[in-house]
């Protein structure tokens, strides 16, 4: 890659989608439409099914082919810290915490990155999942260059609930 032309992707890229390795499909399909709201789209046999919201194709894909029954990755070894699915707005965000704390799901953090406001959890097989929304670009917190000036700072889950109000 040294000697690789400068090369910048297309502003209009995106990541379509997060395809995960789980033990077992039902519970994760609990975890995942259950909980969190998504719609299966397509199963595909018993072993892998695809998941969206808003009736996307998928934004999420499941399967058991090399993982099912198995036990979760070690958490010192190289593969997926979470997915982060953004939320439009940060009622939205206080809505899904709200549900979580009805059916006391855990959650491993909560944070706000000037940027964002972020509830942090794990799926049943312990894969990480970070639900979010961003606050508008114009109110980032930037350094006098223009640069980001993200950080993480306890995110206060009261004055979350309140935007319900």
């Amino acid at each position: 890659m040294q000697n690789a032309s400068p090369y910048k992707i297309p502003a209009q890229t995106r990541i379509g989608h997060v395809h995960l390795k789980v033990s077992n499909l039902q519970r994760s399909l609990d975890f995942y439409c259950g909980l969190l709201g998504f719609e299966v789209t397509m199963t595909y046999g018993q072993d892998a099914a695809f998941i969206s919201a808003g009736g996307y194709h998928h934004h999420i894909g499941l399967n058991t082919w090399q993982s099912k029954g198995a036990s979760p990755a070690p958490k010192n070894a190289p593969g997926l810290f979470h997915t982060a699915i953004v939320y439009p707005t940060r009622k939205e965000l206080a809505v899904i915490l709200q549900r979580l704390q009805a059916f006391e799901y855990p959650l491993t953090g909560a944070a706000d990155h000037g940027v964002s406001e972020a509830l942090y959890l794990n799926d049943p097989d312990e894969n990480g999942v970070e639900l979010y929304w961003d606050r508008p670009q114009e109110e980032w917190p930037r350094k006098p260059d223009g640069s980001l000036d993200m950080y993480t700072r306890t995110l206060d889950l009261a004055s979350l609930l309140t935007t319900l109000s």
